[in-house]
């Protein structure tokens, strides 16, 4: 009985892993089409430099953008790579995990508009909040 159950699992960990890489390519592939289509500079006229001005405009990004938590890791890190604020790119990460802009209209037919409302706000000033803190305790402790 184990063994069968222990195959049933398998299957589905397998079919998993085919349907994620395949949209994983699909993002590395996006990801390298906007590389290459924005320029270099564009970035440095979007993030300021202020660090909670470039959380703003991260959390802002992310609450918009839709999409699930792994992709979000390899959008960061490319972003990072574009010398991208790590206080943009936590809050990035962070509001694209918890704000949801895109499916707002679901969740406020599903929950009401009101704890949609509330809870999409509360989560994306929070995400500002948490990145804030995250990046200065990192930078304090290394």
């Amino acid at each position: 009985m184990n063994h069968t159950l222990l195959q049933q699992s398998g299957k589905k960990t397998l079919n998993a892993i085919k349907r994620s890489i395949s949209i994983l390519i699909g993002v590395v592939l996006l990801i390298a089409f906007v590389i290459n289509a924005i320029p270099k500079d564009f970035y440095h006229h979007v993030f300021t430099g202020n660090n909670v001005a470039n959380a703003f405009i991260g959390a802002s990004i992310g609450s918009i953008s839709a999409g699930n938590p792994i992709n979000s890791y390899v959008i960061g890190g490319e972003l990072l790579q574009q010398n991208i604020s790590l206080f943009a790119v936590t809050a990035f990460i962070l509001s694209w995990v918890t704000v949801g802009i895109i499916q707002l209209p679901a969740e406020s037919m599903m929950l009401g508009k009101k704890f949609a409302l509330y809870r999409n706000s509360i989560s994306f000033i929070t995400s500002i909040i948490i990145a804030l803190i995250t990046v200065y305790l990192l930078h304090f402790f290394t």
